[in-house]
């Protein structure tokens, strides 16, 4: 992703490996709108306050929506907005690209087949891969109302690292109580 003229991010676009990758995944599967997206689909970044890091839009409400794939009719326009703190994560923008494209091929719910074909054709990356997940997970940590674990066994005390609650204390290992 470049900067175009006045400092603006050229709109996104699919990596052709990507969207090779999730026909091939998608041959034997109800995907409806699949056809449809070379035509009706476009890519855009959402605004910088938008906290999601993508989302699929279609123009049709749900109820038609859902209509229009049960009949394999085509779905109308469809925008896919990525969030533009992504520019500088490749994989995490693969990975959520995927996902949104899935939705724009009509597998509008949040199943076993979405997750396992976007882990597939972009897998998600590790957290210390990726600098958008540390950021994000700073900022969670940063909310917390503890900032450090207190062992109720020993007490022993360390700094919080992680968003989830410790199992066991690193001191002593005996399970973790507060």
């Amino acid at each position: 992703m470049t900067k175009g003229q006045g400092g603006e991010l050229d709109p996104p676009v699919i990596p052709d490996k990507l969207m090779e990758s999730i026909i091939v995944e998608l041959e034997k599967m109800d995907a409806p709108f699949l056809k449809y997206l070379e035509k009706e689909l476009t890519l855009e970044w959402l605004p910088d306050d938008e906290s999601r890091l993508g989302l699929t839009r279609f123009e049709m409400n749900t109820n038609e929506l859902y209509r229009r794939r049960r009949l394999n009719a085509p779905p109308g326009k469809i925008t896919i907005g990525l969030n533009c703190i992504l520019v500088d994560d490749d994989k995490l923008l693969k990975h959520t690209l995927a996902h949104e494209l899935l939705h724009a091929a009509g597998l509008l719910d949040h199943d076993g087949i979405h997750s396992r074909i976007v882990k597939k054709v972009a897998p998600p990356p590790k957290l210390k891969e990726s600098i958008v997940l540390k950021k994000i997970r700073q900022e969670v940590l940063a909310g917390l109302p503890e900032r450090q674990w207190i062992c109720g066994s020993c007490g022993f005390t360390w700094e919080r690292k992680r968003v989830t609650r410790p199992t066991r204390c690193p001191k002593c290992a005996k399970p973790f109580k507060v």
